[in-house]
């Protein structure tokens, strides 16, 4: 009987370039592991969506979304399988960026040993991760939100269950708390690449929040907007 501990492990390869693609497959599945790819972002994001797996290897420069986004995506959405981020893209900024989004980071070119042992140690997280699941509460104030039933406990005794769009953009902004979480990335990150949305949606959304956690929605302490910019989340 096939059981957690002796199933061979999923790993998830996004990389658009065919030839790299066909060799880390052919090598990961010698390592013994079950490799299911994907070239463009949106695929990607559907192959995350629609299975379960173990680790995933994730080129950053894609054809439509790219790999940090995707990553902010997932997470977002409350998974959290443990990547690696494949680049090309090796400053500062990318590096950072990574390793705070995603779990690790290799730049190309790389050594293809140094590549199986760096998945062999990711997949292994998350074992540990499903023993040691993430805090599922935020609280601020009087109010709380459980991440993990959709459920929130807010101002003057409302007791509320949210929609998966409301509860991707207050993760969204608790996560990011005391930053400035622009229009676009919202957009991109909540409402995805296949629907268009204004920004007047976000705007209602923020004013519900406001309704629902703040004592006075007219003077907001938590969630407030930054004109032309964005919105911010304090604690």
């Amino acid at each position: 009987m096939d059981t957690e501990e002796n199933r061979r492990k999923r790993l998830l390869l996004v990389e658009d370039e065919e030839s790299l693609r066909s060799t880390l497959r052919m090598n990961f599945e010698l390592e013994g592991y079950d490799v299911t790819t994907a070239v463009r972002g949106s695929e990607a994001l559907e192959r995350m969506r629609g299975a379960r797996f173990d680790g995933i290897v994730l080129d950053v420069m894609l054809p439509d979304v790219d790999g940090f986004t995707i990553c902010e995506t997932i997470r977002l959405e409350g998974d959290r399988t443990p990547v690696l981020f494949l680049t090309a893209r090796t400053d500062a900024a990318d590096r950072v960026r990574g390793l705070r989004t995603g779990d690790d980071f290799l730049a190309k070119p790389f050594e293809l040993q140094e590549l199986l042992l760096r998945v062999e140690k990711l997949v292994g997280r998350a074992r540990n991760r499903s023993n040691s699941p993430a805090a599922t509460r935020c609280v601020f104030g009087s109010n709380s939100v459980d991440f993990e039933t959709y459920e929130i406990v807010g101002q003057r005794g409302l007791r509320k269950r949210l929609t998966q769009r409301e509860l991707m953009l207050l993760r969204l902004l608790t996560d990011r708390a005391g930053e400035v979480v622009s229009r676009e990335e919202i957009l991109q990150k909540v409402w995805g690449y296949d629907v268009f949305p204004t920004t007047r949606t976000i705007d209602n959304f923020i004013v519900s929040f406001r309704k629902y956690f703040e004592v006075n929605p007219h003077e907001p302490r938590h969630f407030q907007s930054i004109r032309g910019v964005g919105y911010t989340f304090t604690p």
